[in-house]
């Protein structure tokens, strides 16, 4: 009796150790999940991170001018190549001299350096057409080929009702019977010619 009691008193420390390990991990789990939480993922969040100075992000700052090429402002607010090398701030010197010492190669080299495309290279048209055409032209042939499966392999015959001798049946029924006569179908039927009016 007495071995069985403190078998059950044992058991009992070993279950309360147990329910406490369990509840303590249960807890953990909770904290865990606490912490990661769709709040912080959210923006504001990321946004909070992406201005401090250990982060680097790849967002753009609106609020400092940046290099486009467009059609319609030809003077991008900064030059393409904001920082330069040695051989770039040689020529960015030569720059102030007279323009006729410069030879070709260096006046297309000062233009790159402000601009990453010409006017010609901004107005060439892509290729990108021939691929929104091929893929247009697939997905049409795809569409055909379903198309062609379903009539072939899913739908059956048409009814026996749309063959010609059946509409013919059932329009010369109709014209007996003297199916809308106002404004309908018997209103285009002459009766006394037995022929359609023109």
């Amino acid at each position: 009796m007495f071995h069985n009691a403190r078998l059950f008193q044992h058991v009992l420390v070993i279950l309360q150790d147990w329910s406490t390990r369990k509840m303590l991990s249960s807890r953990a789990a909770v904290r865990g999940l606490q912490l990661f939480t769709w709040r912080s993922l959210s923006t504001s969040t990321c946004v909070q991170g992406a201005h401090t100075k250990d982060v680097a992000t790849s967002s753009i700052d609106c609020s400092e001018p940046q290099y486009n090429d467009r059609m319609d402002t030809p003077l991008p607010d900064i030059p393409y190549v904001p920082k330069f090398n040695a051989e770039q701030s040689k020529l960015k010197e030569k720059e102030k001299e007279p323009w006729t010492q410069l030879t070709k190669e260096e006046k297309l080299a000062l233009y790159r350096l402000s601009h990453r495309q010409t006017f010609a290279e901004m107005k060439k048209g892509s290729s990108v057409w021939k691929t929104v055409v091929g893929g247009l032209f697939f997905f049409l042939g795809f569409t055909g080929l379903m198309i062609w499966w379903q009539r072939v392999f899913v739908f059956g015959k048409p009814p026996h009702t749309l063959s010609e001798e059946w509409v013919a049946m059932q329009t010369q029924r109709m014209i007996d019977m003297r199916v809308n006569p106002v404004l309908g179908f018997s209103s285009e039927w002459n009766y006394n010619t037995k022929q359609w009016k023109k």
